[in-house]
């Protein structure tokens, strides 16, 4: 006799990932199936908020390409004062604005948007902490990291950026940015970038 269809859980979503530390260690975060979407691992989060340091007190944030959100509520789950997380997808919108609510997470806003667009609304040098995790078939790299370096702060600022390949650092420096930190796991190169 077959299984009941309520027992699949691949209609559901593509899983799930966790907050690393934080106030919020240990929660999960759905993962829904949706074209481009690919949450950073725990793993590399984990990497990323040791290179960062664990108490991110004060910061301001913004996750430009926010999907499952994983990255700005890890954030603000570390004390981030402030965390906007923009999506252009709508599922994903709700699927955000739920968990806010669920967390009572004040700190975070959540944006329907283009993050490129939000990036270049900033004030220039407003954020301590930018993150940027575009679909990896997409053209929005370079664009997205030139209205990076125009938000964030150049004395104590970092970008982040997941991508498919390293970024050379010849091109960067065209953009004003150098890499503090790199890591390679699996398809994904995290890359940790400050001013120059």
């Amino acid at each position: 006799m077959p299984a009941p269809a309520a027992r699949k859980p691949a209609a559901k979503g593509a899983g799930e990932v966790r907050i690393i530390g934080g106030q919020w260690k240990r929660t999960r975060l759905p993962v829904a199936q949706r074209p481009g979407l690919r949450p950073t691992p725990d793993r590399v989060r984990e990497t990323l908020f040791n290179w960062l340091g664990q108490d991110l007190s004060g910061w301001r944030c913004l996750d430009a390409f926010a999907g499952t959100g994983a990255l700005g509520f890890e954030a603000a789950s570390r004390g981030a004062a402030a965390v906007q997380l923009v999506e252009n997808d709508p599922a994903l919108v709700d699927q955000l604005h739920t968990l806010q609510q669920r967390l009572h997470a004040m700190a975070v806003r959540v944006q329907k948007g283009d993050g490129i667009a939000a990036l270049r609304h900033c004030a220039p040098g407003s954020l301590h902490l930018v993150f940027l995790d575009p679909p990896f078939d997409s053209p929005l790299f370079e664009p997205a990291l030139a209205a990076a370096a125009q938000a964030v702060a150049a004395a104590d600022g970092f970008i982040y950026l997941e991508a498919p390949q390293a970024w050379d650092e010849a091109a960067l420096a065209t953009l004003g940015l150098v890499v503090h930190r790199h890591l390679k796991a699996g398809a994904v190169h995290a890359h940790l970038l400050k001013k120059q």
